[in-house]
């Protein structure tokens, strides 16, 4: 499972669960205005391109992505 976080400048609003239709390994997405990250859980890598384009067509825009391997307490136990 991959972790990826995207820092997006602009949002205004979350629109997770739009989103996450149009990206069929990700099984959660978190975001927040706050901080202008969001965040997806996926079974496979993001490509840069994927993210980038959409986001920037929304008019927000992309500032970077970064991805770490997801570690689930509870899946490591067994």
């Amino acid at each position: 499972m991959k972790k990826i976080t995207v820092k997006i400048d602009g949002m205004r609003r979350v629109l997770c669960g739009t989103k996450r239709r149009t990206l069929p390994d990700v099984k959660k997405v978190s975001a927040s205005r706050k901080s202008g990250e969001t965040m997806f859980l996926s079974e496979n890598s993001i490509d840069e391109g994927t993210l980038k384009n959409p986001i920037n067509d929304s008019g927000y825009t992309f500032v970077s992505i970064s991805s770490d391997e997801f570690k689930n307490a509870d899946r490591s136990a067994s």
